[in-house]
């Protein structure tokens, strides 16, 4: 007889952690860079939140700021494979600051391009689209099976990788479109490996999918909300501001407007003082007005991403 009530599911937490070092957005992972941190919800915890801050802490020692729920997976493949049981994944984005410890950097961190390679456009377009994926994904179209299946092949490729087209809230729907097409490591698990996958470090299950998802949502969050003052050092110059947006964002913004549009929103205010050991002109320092958050979390408050000439 099959297993009825809570027993018939294992409930997951699962965290998309996220830092800002050194200009380059890093995700916090476990066992060399290939799982996310995730535990199960326990029963004592009074709320998911409760217990998804108790285990990230607990595995990483890591205290967590900034979360919210990302989405919940299902699928019925996702089981257990000594119970049987399906396994229910609640996942959550958190930001934060790295914590250095005297010149040490703190392991576990790794870069979201070492994932998505093609997912960095801040220097024009990777060259692994051109190179590695399209024609890749040109085959996984000329091997549909009838004319109405390519075409509808052929505007999903364009839609998320053509140049022209590229938008940078798609990141879930290009892993999704490459998995499809058979062209990265996770698609063959578990019946046989795939040959020649696209650049890109694969992880274990299905997290580098609730990775995509968390990458894809702060994205959108950082047009709408200033979450990306979250992962700000509490002084910082316009310049880091910048390049913060650029990348989370993954391309390059126009100076002339970013600063604009900030300095036209009052998200920022100046703090009196100069940044030190730039090497050129020092840079004022700004610190970010707390009571813009609070006067408009409901309306949200847009970070400019004008896209540079």
């Amino acid at each position: 007889m099959p297993p009825s009530g809570p027993r018939s599911v294992i409930i997951e937490l699962n965290a998309v952690l996220v830092a800002l070092i050194d200009d380059e957005p890093q995700v916090l992972t476990l066992e060399d860079g290939a799982l996310l941190p995730s535990g199960p919800f326990e029963g004592e915890h009074p709320t998911l939140q409760t217990g998804l801050r108790a285990w990230v802490e607990r595995q990483t020692h890591h205290p967590l700021g900034y979360i919210e729920q990302l989405y919940t997976f299902a699928d019925r493949y996702r089981t257990d494979a000594g119970s049987g049981r399906r396994i229910v994944s609640i996942s959550y984005l958190g930001l934060t600051r790295e914590r250095s410890l005297i010149g040490e950097r703190e392991p576990g961190w790794r870069s979201w391009y070492r994932y998505f390679p093609w997912e960095d456009w801040r220097e024009g377009r990777p060259a692994v689209v051109a190179r590695v994926i399209l024609p890749k994904l040109g085959r996984w179209i000329d091997d549909a099976r009838d004319a109405t299946a390519r075409r509808e092949r052929r505007q999903r490729v364009e839609q998320c990788f053509e140049q022209g087209a590229w938008n940078d809230e798609l990141t879930l729907q290009r892993y999704e479109l490459l998995y499809e097409a058979g062209a990265v490591p996770e698609a063959g698990r578990p019946r046989r490996p795939v040959a020649d996958p696209v650049p890109g470090e694969a992880m274990r299950y299905d997290h580098r999918r609730i990775l995509a998802t968390g990458l894809a949502r702060l994205r959108a969050k950082i047009k709408y909300r200033p979450v990306v003052f979250e992962l700000m050092p509490p002084d910082f110059t316009l310049g880091q501001l910048q390049r913060a947006v650029e990348a989370l964002a993954g391309r390059p913004l126009h100076k002339q407007n970013f600063r604009r549009l900030v300095d036209q929103q009052g998200l920022v205010e100046e703090t009196g003082t100069v940044a030190a050991g730039t090497g050129g002109r020092p840079g004022k320092l700004y610190r970010f007005r707390r009571e813009i958050l609070l006067e408009r979390a409901l309306a949200g408050t847009k970070l400019p991403l004008a896209r540079a000439d």
